[in-house]
């Protein structure tokens, strides 16, 4: 099973290799500590992973900062909202504009999986026998991910989603805006039903306002397109509950600290442009 697989990370930046036999039953109290259960503490913490943003944040700051001899400053933000809420389509928007490096945890995952690495062997093993992906596993996948990015701007996406997540994320990496795309349920009911998916690249499509240029194939491989069943109506209105479920205490987390800004509509068109302006508070459009 998951829990008895042997795991490997090889830690390259931090320059941390371990391999740890994982009992059953071991994983929950492993996550209650928050470190691999046997080792010791100082190689089961992970070094910073990535420079704390410095204040203030500003387009001003930016461009003539530079020209003073003063270091640019570096924005760590965070996009969350529902599948279906337009996340995957405005986190396309801001990287263009903004010139962020854009770090997905679904497709980090995807990537690993395809790859065969071991943490995507280990992951696959979770996601086939219907299980979620411990908080562990998936905070020491992101951190070590995200010390390859340290001196850019960065977005984050699928990653914290729950509050362990987030408070593990914060003491190596500090959030310092998080875009909350707040879009009505009934809403992303209509839209998952008609979204379809390239299984390989995680590309999506949607029949009514992103559709492929060829119907029923991908754009860029010409591969067909499967609609997953989670994208079936029997079961859209459960995954959103869900996600409400788990992540409402993160953004509660996040507004306590005062980062959280919210976007509320039902057409991601609509919305981008009040992200927009938001941003351009942050930095100046490259566009």
């Amino acid at each position: 099973s998951a829990s008895e697989l042997s795991l490997h990370f090889l830690r390259c930046c931090g320059g941390l290799s371990f391999r740890r036999l994982i009992p059953a039953g071991a994983r929950e109290s492993a996550a209650a500590r928050g470190r691999w259960p046997g080792l010791p503490r100082a190689a089961a913490e992970p070094p910073p992973a990535c420079s704390p943003p410095q204040r203030p944040l500003g387009p001003a700051a930016l461009p003539n900062g530079s020209a003073m001899g003063v270091r640019p400053l570096l924005l760590r933000a965070l996009i969350m909202g529902p599948p279906g809420s337009g996340k995957g389509t405005i986190s396309s928007r801001i990287v263009k504009h903004f010139a962020l490096k854009h770090l997905s945890s679904g497709d980090l995952l995807r990537d690993n999986m395809n790859k065969r690495t071991e943490i995507g062997i280990l992951a696959k093993t979770y996601i086939d026998q219907g299980q979620l992906i411990p908080d562990d596993i998936i905070t020491q996948l992101m951190l070590s991910e995200l010390q390859t990015l340290e001196q850019h701007h960065l977005l984050l996406d699928g990653f914290p989603r729950t509050l362990p997540q987030a408070e593990a994320l914060e003491k190596r990496c500090p959030i310092d805006t998080v875009i909350d795309l707040d879009v009505p349920f009934e809403t992303i009911q209509q839209r998952l039903t008609a979204r379809w998916i390239h299984p390989a690249s995680g590309r999506v499509y949607n029949l009514e306002f992103n559709p492929p240029k060829v119907p029923g194939t991908d754009d860029i491989t010409g591969e067909p397109l499967v609609q997953r069943d989670d994208d079936k109506p029997e079961t859209v209105m459960k995954r959103l509950k869900s996600y409400e479920a788990e992540t409402r205490p993160v953004l509660e987390y996040y507004r306590r600290k005062g980062v959280l800004e919210s976007f509320s509509g039902t057409e991601t068109n609509k919305i981008w442009p009040h992200v927009h302006r938001f941003l351009q508070t942050k930095l100046p459009d490259v566009k």
